[in-house]
């Protein structure tokens, strides 16, 4: 459960900045300096409606590569589709940028700012930009969507995560409406781990692929902050505005990453989001010149959540991502919703857009005493 908050700093002061009920206004807070001494600053949005209501915090690019939650924040901030009636946004488009204008996932000083929360005042360079976000970002919200893709080189199926088991997170979660919710508590010093433990409830959205805005994740992404303040009752949505929902939702407690297990150039057999069953081909892995090394198939069964983007790989690189369902019968309804979505579904169009980053061929058959089923462990 979130712990009891500490006082939050007011929404309509930011230092010498004064913000309306009503108003839109652009905050720049002083995230750092350069190796010659120019400040670095972090752009924001505090969007005020003229009702009060809740605090909600949506941040993107964390890691300083993960742009695609950039392309929605940027999106909401220049066209949204609604109109704020009651409440607060704080719109964060990048929260890393010292690493974002390296085109980098890290912060200058080497370190992963969202292993770095709550940070320090007086601490290293990453330290005191997690300090900043703490205070002036979680510091002021009464929620916060965070928003995430795959590190370089791989793609994620959309899926949120959250800790289900405190209830303000697991209604965000459930409302946001991602087929995958991933049921884990974040590891420690991340910003979502650590806004919760200071008593504002967070979850996160892994979609998509680093240094990249891609359509279909713009559109899950946004239909999905669409329900979380409709539910918020930020929000008055329309028939025209109302977004879809997803038509089956899974939650899980655990994934598992399957491996290479020699050298060699991968060919796909499944893409992300697609369901896969237990001893189901997943790549072939063949030499330069196309001699086949192995058929590497699935531990289990599942989703794909994730996903390399690479096809050359060495042993033991990781090279698909599965989240694994409660029971048999979860994945058998999974399976069945999945197959029997529309062609013009979000779901369906994010499945299509996301198999394009990878090359997939038609799935192969094997005989039992062709399988052969590799434990595998967390990438």
């Amino acid at each position: 459960m979130s712990k009891q908050r500490r006082k939050k700093l007011p929404i309509d002061s930011w230092g010498d900045e004064s913000v309306d009920r009503g108003e839109k206004k652009n905050i720049l807070l002083k995230a750092g300096e350069t190796f010659t001494g120019v400040e670095v600053l972090l752009p924001l949005m505090v969007w005020r409606g003229m009702e009060d209501g809740p605090v909600l915090g949506i941040t993107a690019a964390v890691h300083g590569d993960e742009i695609n939650g950039t392309g929605a924040i940027r999106s909401l901030i220049q066209e949204p589709p609604f109109e704020l009636k009651r409440g607060t946004l704080i719109l964060v488009p990048v929260v890393n940028v010292l690493g974002f204008e390296r085109h980098s996932r890290y912060t200058p000083d080497r370190r992963d700012l969202n292993r770095t929360f709550p940070g320090s005042k007086n601490g290293s360079l990453t330290g005191r930009l997690a300090h900043l976000i703490m205070k002036e970002v979680v510091g002021r919200c009464d929620y916060l969507v965070d928003l995430h893709t795959a590190a370089v080189r791989r793609t994620n199926f959309p899926n949120v995560r959250a800790n289900m088991d405190d209830a303000d997170c697991e209604r965000l979660a459930e409302v946001f409406g991602a087929e995958v919710i991933v049921n884990n508590t974040g590891p420690e010093g991340s910003l979502r781990h650590e806004a919760c433990q200071a008593g504002c409830p967070t979850i996160i959205l892994e979609a998509g692929e680093a240094l990249k805005v891609e359509p279909s994740v713009q559109g899950i992404t946004q239909r999905g902050l669409i329900h979380i303040m409709s539910e918020l009752d930020m929000i008055d949505v329309s028939d025209d505005l109302r977004p879809d929902t997803s038509p089956h939702q899974m939650i899980v407690q655990s994934s598992s990453w399957v491996r290479a297990s020699n050298g060699g150039f991968l060919k796909f057999h499944v893409a992300p989001g697609d369901t896969v069953d237990k001893g189901q081909p997943l790549a072939t892995n063949t030499g330069l010149l196309g001699g086949e090394i192995e058929t590497i198939v699935s531990p289990c069964q599942g989703i794909v959540l994730g996903m390399t983007t690479m096809p050359a790989v060495s042993p033991g690189d990781p090279i698909l991502h599965i989240a694994l369902p409660d029971t048999r019968k979860q994945f058998r309804s999974l399976e069945k919703s999945v197959d029997g979505l529309e062609e013009d579904t979000l779901e369906n169009q994010v499945r299509d857009h996301l198999a394009t980053n990878i090359t997939v061929v038609d799935h192969i058959e094997l005989d039992e005493d062709e399988i052969e089923i590799k434990e595998s462990d967390e990438a």
